[in-house]
């Protein structure tokens, strides 16, 4: 027989699917006590009034935790380190944001004693994937409530009626019903003229993060980003908190038209969906990540690691962080960073990241050994044995093609 549900902890957002899933547990789980979390992970303006409307929407309590820190330090930057970008495009801003929420939730409720965990996830996105497996990966033995999967609703507007009917305060409308997630790396919109790939999206409407490049300044803008083992420590010298340094680089890429994404990507549930992403800080520190790496690893290792940020982005988006895979890759992408620390200058401008420039102490460039000029380092006469020696089976191949036509 199944434990009696008494206390519920709820992943709370404030959203319009949260909203209305404090009201719908009481209904449904004979009054239980619900706890909302509510986890800062840079959504600003989005917690704000959050405590008086759960709590007016029947939650006993709402916890509001900051994460900020730990989720660019031991998520973003892993992630930006390994160099993953799923499908070519998605720099992973709303998949890895839920294992730090999901793993800061399961430890409210073990401490609360609660009997189960609840969160809003659809049950076509990826989320609910990955909320849950982070759940198994802290308490194996919890209980997960995902109404979704449970109640009638059917629609967005459908669950705006069960607001209206409940007088549950919404911030949104039926015409301006996007979904949204934003958080310190990114902000997404799906849905309405979205849906339709057709449809150029209608930026100057949907932004929030920055503007369109064609509404960015004339005047390009300059920036150097210190790295130091793969990590981004200062902006034009100064050091920065990791957090401060996030914001910033999205104030300066919002304001140039950086980091706008359009794609249609393949959810882990089996369907396309269509989404434009916002992500300006990100797109600058993978961008001038990329530079430096590009002077400071071996070729081989270079190589090695392109293969295996794909693997690594696949598993950021299927919700696999806590895994011994995800931490193996990050043990190894660890190794590769050992070495990558230096100066790398940007040029901003109209949605375009430039390379203007890099350095680093651990430079594997040799400009006395790359020059077009007079040296005595490098003997152009070896490269005649390497030839040979490389060609060698499309040399025998070739020939053993002229004896057949014989």
């Amino acid at each position: 027989m199944e434990k009696k549900i008494k206390k519920v902890v709820l992943a709370y957002s404030g959203g319009l699917d949260t909203s209305i899933i404090i009201p719908w547990l009481k209904e449904n789980y004979d009054n239980c006590e619900v706890i909302a979390v509510s986890a800062d992970v840079g959504q600003e303006s989005e917690l704000e009034g959050l405590e008086e409307k759960a709590l007016k929407t029947g939650a006993s309590k709402l916890y509001i935790e900051d994460l900020r820190k730990e989720f660019i330090e031991d998520y973003i930057y892993p992630t930006m380190q390994a160099g993953a970008v799923y499908e070519n495009k998605y720099l992973l801003g709303t998949s890895f944001a839920r294992p730090v929420i999901a793993k800061r939730i399961v430890e409210i409720a073990k401490k609360e004693g609660a009997d189960a965990i609840c969160h809003g996830c659809t049950g076509k996105g990826n989320d609910q994937v990955r909320f849950e497996l982070t759940i198994k990966a802290f308490a194996p033995e919890m209980k997960i409530i995902a109404p979704w999967r449970i109640w009638n609703i059917k629609s967005r507007d459908e669950e705006i009626d069960y607001a209206e009917a409940h007088n549950i305060p919404l911030k949104i409308t039926r015409e301006t019903n996007y979904s949204k997630d934003k958080n310190l790396w990114h902000l997404s919109h799906e849905g309405m003229d979205l849906e339709d790939p057709a449809n150029e999206p209608q930026l100057d409407k949907i932004l929030e993060m920055g503007v369109s490049p064609e509404k960015a300044p004339d005047k390009a803008t300059y920036l150097t980003l210190t790295f130091e083992k793969g990590i981004p420590v200062a902006i034009d010298g100064k050091k920065l908190s990791s957090v401060e340094l996030i914001e910033t680089l999205n104030k300066i890429g919002g304001a140039n038209g950086v980091g706008i994404a359009d794609l249609v990507e393949n959810r882990l549930v089996g369907m396309k969906s269509r989404g434009v992403y916002e992500t300006p800080g990100g797109t600058i520190l993978y961008a001038a990540h990329e530079i430096l790496e590009s002077i400071c690893l071996d070729k081989e290792t270079q190589r090695f690691k392109q293969h295996l940020a794909i693997k690594f982005a696949d598993l950021v988006y299927n919700g696999q962080w806590f895994t011994p895979l995800r931490e193996a890759l990050s043990a190894f992408v660890d190794k590769t960073q050992e070495t990558v620390s230096g100066d790398v200058k940007l040029k901003i401008y109209k949605g375009n990241i430039i390379n203007a420039g890099v350095k680093s102490e651990h430079s594997l460039y040799s400009e006395e050994i790359a020059t077009f000029g007079e040296e005595d380092v490098y003997d152009q006469h070896d490269a005649e044995g390497f030839i040979n020696l490389f060609g060698l089976p499309i040399k025998v191949k070739a020939l053993l093609d002229q004896k057949k036509l014989k």
